[in-house]
């Protein structure tokens, strides 16, 4: 073997005997050879959703091969872009935001109407940081998009201002660098890292709620960075006020600058998501697929891509788009995102005989103070069991505004944390909805 191309050569058919051509060239199609050091194969894989994969499925194979190859036990190790240049000895621009990656920009970003507002809003503050809308608070269910638009704000702030110092964070990584911190003695730097930023994106901060010491750690940074005229972007899966156990004085900073929500996609913009993602994939999927996941999976994006890796896996393992096969091999995810979900009607319904009340009375504009109550209730299990969108349940509700809606969700809220006996009315009259197969 006269250089790493000939070993990765060689490797590859040696797979060939485990693995179909397919399965290569779908899944090592941009792997390198990097080095052989220290009884270990170092490879490098830009793409990260094959790395994961390579990881997960076929490290085990390649160290067989290997063992053939070699007549030796060899570690396998895959580096991502980062990795690498750590690797090689070359510090990233960015060290602290994570590598280029094409799945996490603006232009990868489907925009919807659910996703408009925080869409722009992000766009706004990578142009234009410390503005009108610092901080800038993004919040709504998990797997919607909130940590892609924080990525995106990373990566266009850097391209627009290379000097930039930014660094990406989640809730959790503070809270854990702080205890370390605290742990080794070490407060001064931890301080110095997160004071010192240009542009502060926190992922998850709601996980620092009911953490005093992290809770006083991060006020004293909010408070630095903003009072020296520093970006602070957080995402979160509730709006401030919905924090129980968040101090007052973090929740007030939080609703300084711009909040927006992020909601479930509608249908054309999920299949728009879907088209996306196949096209980065690689994908060429079939209009009644793609039709098909559109229909099915509606609350959550990470849902769709877990449909569209199961078609990716189902064609490197076959090698072919046979549609009957992919709809019958994607029942499982169908019916993992298809539970029994009851409908709008349904919810209504059930909250009118509840109530003794007419379903007509509680859609409609009567404001006693019962039907109010029972309307709020209502509103509020819609959006908790189907997430639906704002808009669309004050359509239901005789074409009320978004705000009215979000003034009866926080309400039941509010009144559930500190009425312990409707909150368990609440946990019934759920039970029972979702009984109602």
């Amino acid at each position: 073997m006269n250089s790493l191309s000939d070993v990765w050569n060689i490797l590859l058919e040696r797979l060939q005997k485990d693995l179909s051509p397919t399965t290569i060239n779908t899944w090592f199609d941009q792997v390198k050879v990097v080095t052989m050091e220290d009884s270990a194969l170092v490879l490098h894989c830009s793409n990260p959703f094959k790395k994961e994969t390579i990881e997960k499925r076929f490290t085990g194979q390649i160290k067989e091969a290997l063992r053939d190859i070699f007549s030796s036990d060899l570690e396998v190790k895959i580096l991502d872009d980062e990795q690498l240049g750590v690797y090689h000895g070359v510090r990233p621009d960015h060290p602290d935001i994570p590598g280029e990656n094409d799945a996490f920009t603006f232009e990868t970003f489907v925009v919807g109407p659910q996703t408009k507002m925080a869409y722009a809003a992000a766009r706004s503050v990578s142009e234009k940081p410390a503005g009108k809308f610092n901080p800038l608070f993004i919040y709504g269910d998990s797997g919607l998009g909130k940590t892609h638009l924080l990525h995106a704000i990373a990566r266009q702030t850097k391209r627009l201002r290379p000097e930039s110092n930014i660094i990406l964070v989640s809730g959790e990584l503070f809270t854990n660098e702080l205890i370390d911190a605290i742990r080794g003695g070490t407060t001064a730097d931890f301080r110095d890292k997160y004071r010192g930023k240009d542009l502060l994106l926190v992922d998850d901060i709601q996980f620092i709620a009911g953490k005093q010491q992290t809770q006083e750690e991060f006020f004293h940074t909010f408070n630095a960075l903003y009072e020296s005229g520093r970006q602070i972007v957080m995402t979160s899966d509730r709006p401030p006020k919905e924090m129980t156990q968040l101090e007052d004085r973090l929740r007030t900073r939080f609703e300084w600058g711009l909040m927006v929500d992020v909601e479930p996609p509608d249908y054309e913009t999920r299949l728009a998501i879907i088209r996306n993602k196949s096209a980065l994939l690689g994908i060429n999927l079939p209009d009644r697929i793609a039709t098909l996941i559109a229909e099915n999976i509606t609350a959550n994006v990470r849902q769709i891509e877990g449909a569209l890796n199961k078609v990716l896996a189902y064609r490197e393992l076959i090698g072919a788009m046979d549609e009957e096969a992919i709809i019958k091999s994607l029942g499982e995810v169908m019916k993992g995102s298809s539970e029994f979900v009851p409908s709008e009607e349904n919810i209504a319904e059930y909250i009118a005989h509840f109530f003794n009340i007419e379903l007509d009375v509680l859609k409609g504009s009567t404001q006693s103070r019962d039907v109010v109550h029972a309307r709020q209730i209502a509103m509020y299990l819609i959006r908790r069991l189907r997430s639906t969108p704002l808009s669309d349940i004050g359509k239901f509700f005789g074409g009320r505004d978004h705000t009215t809606v979000l003034y009866s969700l926080n309400q039941v809220e509010k009144k559930m944390r500190v009425d312990p006996a409707f909150a368990e009315t609440v946990k019934e009259i759920t039970t029972n909805i979702n009984s109602k197969t």
